[in-house]
């Protein structure tokens, strides 16, 4: 790539493009590899293997998503090793909302960093703090007997995670072609849902095995295979001058600390006139930092120019629904399916597997529709077969529901999150410039992580405050029985008021569903001649 030329795209030989309707008909698969010039002080030419390098990036991207959902799984079984000790079900609950609040927080300047000192640097940076943290979740109980180590051990590995997610979808951004970066994003959105779906179901078969220290000491050959691969594969791109709003830092990371700790703990303080204060100063902190963001003449942490493409602005709302379901779904389900049913933890996990078979088989499918299907079409269909399959789930979990009915409701769920995360992804960040491809993918995923970190948060106020309208404690029943079995006698309560803390799902994936409807037309399908650009890579 020329200097001065970073936002540019270099023309690739392709097809003119037939478009039909909504639908582009003309195929095109972008399998080749590209030669990029590197900056004044680099002079020769560096071949990139786009294919390998998405591929090495999907080792680490998959692990740390697999870290959202892998406790849910072990949660009871976290609660039994940690209830003696003076653990609430509240408590064990924090172990994954301190991930993902972690997670969040920081990504925001994790996309900013990968701008600045490259996407390779950053990539491999939070994959060895994120295997380290895991290394310390394992062994936590050892070094203490209070769920708080645990839950400083997943803080670590959150800030981890936070400096790998954003480098994937930059990389992905400014290595492929523009028409074909929906193939590639296909196999991102893919990962992102079938690791979603794997880690209860490997979580299980874990704790079953060896206990639930190992579903942390499982990512360190994981971390060190990943490591390797990014290293020998992905490039070392381009890198661009940033200056950092440090205050916009502190402004997002308090307005979100406050809100969620405020929600997650509300009902276990009885909405006092602190959890109260701490929501309202979250929400004032909150707008403040948008206000911030506005007035930023240099360079504000969250770019708002971005958010005048009106798709990106969409996908962002609708992705953050996503999220609040993906990461609060598997408590509520994972609960009945132990206490209720009296499935081991592998069992539980495996009732995801329907789901998890749909999403691996239909993904290619909807990669390849991604780049030819208008994405209102893709992702509204993808996001209402997911609200009516959670609201089929919730009413079936009942004292003595039939395996079937469980079981059918999760492979609509696959189908229906198939055709959801990569035409998100990709309308997201078809039209992004690319020297502000990390900020984009850093705003991208801390609003999946923003819907995540309130989703886990509002699921555990919901599952204590329908256990209480059922007539059970909401500290649970006995907390000695959150760690083992229920009896018999309140089968049916219990039940039930996992059955009404899920209804919250559907309801939040409304919201996704109007903002992918407002979808404009992408840019690539109109009528474009033999010659047209595809972006340049770094």
């Amino acid at each position: 790539m020329r200097e001065g030329s970073s936002d540019k795209e270099l023309p690739l030989p392709h097809r003119p493009r037939r478009v039909s309707g909504g639908i582009d008909v003309a195929p095109r698969v972008f399998t080749g590899t590209v030669t990029v010039t590197k900056g004044s002080d680099q002079t020769t030419d560096t071949e990139i293997r786009p294919w390998a390098a998405l591929g090495a990036l999907c080792v680490g991207f998959f692990m740390i998503l697999v870290d959202m959902t892998i406790v849910s799984v072990a949660t009871p079984a976290i609660l039994e090793t940690y209830a003696p000790h003076g653990a609430s079900v509240n408590d064990a609950i924090w172990v994954t909302s301190a991930y993902l609040l972690a997670y969040a927080v920081p990504i925001l300047i994790t996309g900013r960093l990968g701008d600045r000192i490259g996407p390779k640097k950053m990539y491999l940076g939070g994959l060895v703090v994120f295997t380290v943290a895991s290394l310390w979740c394992g062994l936590s109980f050892q070094i203490s007997d209070s769920i708080w180590m645990l839950v400083a051990a997943r803080v670590l590995q959150g800030f981890g995670a936070a400096a790998v997610a954003p480098q994937t979808m930059a990389v992905i951004t400014r290595i492929f072609p523009r028409e074909s970066r929906g193939s590639a994003m296909s196999l991102w959105g893919a990962t992102a849902g079938v690791a979603t779906l794997v880690g209860p179901i490997l979580g299980g078969v874990l704790v079953d095995a060896a206990g639930w220290e190992w579903i942390f000491f499982i990512n360190i050959p994981v971390g060190v295979v990943g490591f390797y691969l990014a290293w020998r594969l992905v490039p070392s791109l381009e890198v661009h001058e940033h200056s950092f709003d440090w205050l916009g830092v502190a402004l997002s990371g308090a307005a979100l600390l406050l809100l969620v700790f405020g929600i997650q703990e509300g009902h276990e303080l009885d909405w006092s006139a602190t959890i109260i204060t701490m929501i309202v100063a979250g929400l004032v902190i909150g707008a403040a930092f948008i206000w911030w963001q506005s007035r930023n003449t240099r360079e504000p942490l969250m770019p708002l120019s971005l958010f005048r493409d009106r798709n990106f602005s969409l996908a962002n709302i609708a992705i953050t629904s996503v999220g609040f379901v993906f990461a609060s779904m598997g408590f509520p389900l994972m609960l009945w399916a132990q206490l209720v049913r009296g499935d081991s933890p592998t069992q539980a996990g495996l009732l995801l597997a329907p789901m998890a078979i749909m999403s691996i088989v239909l993904a290619p499918i909807a990669g390849r529709l991604t780049d030819r299907v208008h994405p209102r079409i893709l992702a509204s269909a993808g996001l209402t077969v997911l609200a009516i399959s959670l609201v089929l789930l919730a009413t079936s979990l009942g004292a003595d529901t039939p395996l079937w009915q469980v079981l059918g409701s999760m492979a609509l769920l696959g189908v229906g999150s198939s055709f959801v995360w990569a035409p998100l992804t990709t309308t997201a960040n078809r039209n992004l410039p690319l020297h502000q491809a990390g900020a984009g993918a850093g705003i991208y995923n801390a609003n999946r992580q923003i819907g995540s970190v309130v989703g886990a948060a509002a699921i555990a106020v919901l599952i204590d405050s329908r256990l209480a309208a059922n007539g059970l404690s909401g500290g649970g029943t006995s907390e000695a029985s959150l760690g083992g079995t229920l009896p018999q006698a309140v089968h049916e309560a219990f039940s039930t008021a996992m059955s009404q803390a899920m209804y919250v799902l559907p309801a939040v994936l409304v919201l996704g569903v109007v903002a992918v409807l407002l979808f404009e037309r992408p840019q690539h399908f109109g009528e474009a001649p033999a010659g047209a650009a595809a972006p340049a890579a770094h």
